[in-house]
């Protein structure tokens, strides 16, 4: 059950909301809305939406397929509801933690990196393709939960994470700033700082991030979008640029390793690898010369 569709005209009013307030109630530190930045966003939540429904297709063929492999098949009660709620956040904090430490997967979850503001609209910047993080929903079914609740779970889990993509809301009461993943805790996840850098991957317990030592507090002004910036605001280029990137950089290099590491790897070792070979490449060439 898809559920994030039928939030759509929540997140429109939200974010018409959010715009209007910084017009009342300006604040110099924060970036807020450009024309071209927010309809990109809303494109590429257009976009997700449409495509989405491919993909919904494909993982619950495969859903429904991995029930046949296991003896457990649990009721919809409250405890299950609870339990497959819990269970797909942790699901998820190592599917999110993957999407920034492999390269191919990264290509996927870039394009919601891309923003170089913070703002409701920007947590509409979904990923157009997705079949690499189909195995972090596997082990659920194989506990017995069902498809329609690992799909409800999973829907609900982006639901929440909508609202915490603001620079309005500061910091919150510290029990739930202890446990939540909140406003503050995903600035510094959307951080291109060097300390911000990989952290923060929660979708709605911060407490992964404390579990597993991935948790960075905020602490300094934070600088959105990604290292290397793409000026772009062509939905197409922001969905697919990193995989042609990763086209470009497979013709570069040479051995298996090195192809191996630009596919899988993350993408800083892939970028120094590609760097490496290019160098090569081009004091190969200047000696022939």
């Amino acid at each position: 059950m898809n559920l994030t569709t039928y939030a759509i005209p929540a997140y429109v009013l939200l974010i018409l909301v959010e715009l209007v307030s910084y017009r009342f109630v300006p604040d110099e530190r924060e970036q807020g809305y450009t024309v071209r930045d927010t309809t990109t966003s809303l494109s590429m939540g257009l976009g997700y939406v449409v495509l989405n429904l491919g993909w919904s297709a494909i993982y619950l063929a495969a859903y429904q397929g991995a029930t046949h492999l296991t003896p457990l098949h649990l009721h919809a009660t409250w405890l299950s509801a609870i339990a497959v709620f819990v269970g797909w956040d942790l699901c998820y904090y190592w599917e999110h933690r993957a999407d920034h430490r492999v390269r191919i997967l990264w290509a996927s979850h870039i394009n919601h990196h891309s923003s170089r503001r913070f703002n409701l609209s920007t947590a509409l910047r979904q990923p157009w393709t997705g079949i690499g993080n189909l195995p972090f929903g596997l082990p659920l079914v194989l506990l017995g939960f069902s498809p329609a609740m690992i799909f409800t779970a999973q829907s609900l889990n982006l639901l929440y994470q909508f609202w915490i993509h603001t620079e309005r809301i500061d910091r919150m009461w510290r029990p739930i700033e202890l446990v939540m993943n909140t406003p503050s805790h995903h600035r510094v996840h959307h951080g291109s700082n060097r300390g911000y850098l990989d952290r923060n991957f929660a979708g709605v317990f911060i407490v992964w991030d404390r579990l597993f030592g991935t948790f960075t507090p905020e602490t300094e002004q934070v600088v959105y979008g990604l290292t290397a910036n793409i000026e772009t605001n062509n939905p197409l280029r922001v969905a697919f640029h990193e995989y042609a990137a990763i086209g470009r950089d497979l013709r570069a290099v040479h051995t298996l390793k090195d192809r191996y590491t630009v596919l899988f790897r993350s993408p800083g070792k892939a970028y120094t690898t590609v760097k490496r070979a290019r160098t090569a490449a081009a004091a190969t060439a200047a000696t022939a010369a």
